[in-house]
């Protein structure tokens, strides 16, 4: 009954919100159908912390700059930019045509236009105690206060940083720094939520939490393709079904015009062990992989002072070195993950990002007659004599450690598997609390510094992501020097440089790559993949 309703409701909506005064134009409207599988706790940019947060406002709202498929930053707000010798201070020069959504909050309930003071207001509402934002890491180490956002006029903004931060321009594309209108985030306070005014693509319409969204076509919105306006679209509806299996099956029966990621449970319906998709859906749908700025990894404490790392195996680069050559990275992939995901057989950071170059950084391929010579000079031929180690992990991942739990036993390397609740695992990583764990690192932003910042001594836990306790002080220099390189193919060699370091010590053991899978009906086109999985519906269209 409640999904009946529920369709009524939504068809009540297309008739209203998309109506027009001839039938044959209403015919034509489209409205593109995804499902969220976990609720939507926010559309205030301010805290879009997670996927489907990201997703939604980057429909709603837009920043001073975006990301384009290869993750190069690229105009949006600001049709232009410098950023002086010094590294200090960013001049933008916004576009004089980008107006906010209608709302009545407004002067004739019209929206105004977007000015540098929008910027000012909305960056420092990212760092005010009172809003508590969770993207406030985005300027909370870098500008001093609010003087360092600066309107010079209605259309120049300018940032003033502490210190250099060369992928700062790679963190500006973030969600969290879309532009807000004082006065309606003002006037509806916490609940600018679930009444957000942007400037985007589409504009929010109707929001009943847990089970549906509408967004609309934003008539007035100033992008173009050519010499077309975005977006194509007329409409963009969410539903809220949180088992995953019914929501494909939705998919199936074309009440979805997107489905993303291909979960275990029919994983194995969809695609055969080299990736295809199996003959049962061949033509019914398109399916498409890219991928996708994750690097899956096992961690190591490496940290010789702290009393986990005194008097086990693993303080030796030898044991670490050994660990990383027992894995078959690619019988993992083909046969746990029908081969989604990429062997991380470079180094930590992941392919797709920027600057990423597998001839320069070499990883650790599969070689057990290697990993067993390594254990021999260690001092423990064919495992003889060495302690047992255990990998701790999370539930979601037990598959993973249980096959690298096999082939570090096929070595000689005696390992047990720990298997904890995702928050307890975070937190012991979080205080240096465990020798050997499955992890992810998710990028922030594109840029690679958001992976090597991991083992920077002076991001220790709590407060920092080092959760090898790795310390290297010609690392340090390294990753130091970067940030007053400008440049970004010297900065990139001097990612690389760093990434070799982290592999021949060997703090982490990369296992994979992670890819994005997306599907699509067939009457769907113009969906962008990029590294970031960001979902950007302006350019999509939908033959009906």
């Amino acid at each position: 009954m409640r999904s009946f309703l529920l369709n009524i409701f939504w068809l009540f909506a297309v008739l209203t919100f998309l109506s027009c005064t001839k039938r044959d134009e209403t015919d034509k409207r489209t409205v593109f159908s995804i499902n969220l599988d976990q609720n939507l706790t926010s559309l205030d940019p301010a805290f879009a912390r997670n996927q489907n947060a990201i997703w939604m406002t980057n429909q709603v709202f837009n920043g001073l700059v975006q990301v384009d498929s290869a993750l190069q930053t690229v105009p949006c707000i600001a049709r232009s930019w410098e950023i002086s010798p010094d590294g200090l201070l960013y001049t933008f020069h916004l576009r004089n045509d980008v107006y906010f959504h209608d709302d009545p909050l407004f002067s004739g309930g019209k929206g105004r236009r977007v000015v540098a003071s929008d910027f000012v207001y909305s960056f420092y509402r990212l760092i005010d105690p009172k809003v508590a934002s969770s993207g406030g890491w985005i300027f909370n180490d870098k500008v001093k206060d609010r003087s360092g956002f600066i309107a010079v006029n209605d259309s120049t903004f300018q940032i003033r940083l502490q210190k250099p931060f060369p992928p700062f321009m790679s963190l500006l594309t973030a969600q969290y720094c879309s532009v807000v209108p004082h006065e309606v985030v003002e006037h509806y306070g916490k609940n600018f939520r679930s009444h957000p005014i942007g400037t985007g693509p589409f504009k929010f319409k109707y929001w009943k939490e847990d089970e549906i969204l509408v967004l609309l076509k934003n008539e007035h919105y100033w992008e173009k393709k050519g010499r077309d306006r975005l977006p194509y679209l007329d409409a963009v509806k969410a539903t809220f079904i949180s088992d995953k299996q019914s929501a494909f099956m939705n998919f199936l029966k074309k009440n979805l015009d997107f489905f993303y990621s291909v979960d275990g449970s029919y994983r194995d319906d969809i695609l055969t062990k080299n990736g295809e998709m199996t003959s049962k859906y061949t033509g019914k749908f398109s399916l498409r992989k890219g991928p996708y700025l994750c690097t899956e990894y096992m961690g190591i404490l490496v940290d010789e002072n702290l009393p986990l790392v005194k008097n086990s195996p693993l303080r030796l680069k030898k044991i670490r070195q050994a660990i990383n050559y027992a894995i078959d990275r690619r019988k993992l992939i083909k046969y746990l993950r029908n081969s989604v995901g990429i062997p991380a057989t470079s180094g930590f950071i992941p392919k797709g990002m920027p600057g990423f170059d597998s001839l320069s950084v070499k990883g650790y391929s599969y070689n057990p007659e290697l990993a067993a010579q390594l254990l021999a000079e260690a001092g423990f031929p064919n495992g003889k004599n060495l302690p047992e180690i255990t990998l701790s992990t999370a539930t979601s991942y037990k598959d993973v450690s249980e096959f690298v739990q096999g082939e570090l036993a096929a070595v000689g390397i005696k390992a047990r598997v720990d298997v904890s609740p995702p928050t307890s695992l975070r937190d012991l990583m979080s205080k240096n609390g465990v020798a050997f764990f499955r992890a992810s690192w998710i990028c922030d932003y594109p840029d690679g510094e958001n992976y090597l910042s991991m083992f920077y001594s002076k991001n220790k836990v709590p407060n920092g992501p080092n959760y090898t306790a790795f310390y290297n002080k010609d690392f340090d220099r390294l990753f130091e020097q970067s940030y007053y390189e400008t440049d970004n193919e010297r900065r990139y060699a001097l990612y690389r440089k760093m990434d070799r370091m982290i592999i021949e010590h060997a703090p982490v053991v990369p296992v994979f790559y992670e890819e994005s899978v997306v599907m699509l009906q067939n009457n769907i086109s113009g969906y962008p993949m990029n590294g970031l999985s960001l979902m950007t519906l302006k350019t999509v269209k939908k033959k009906q």
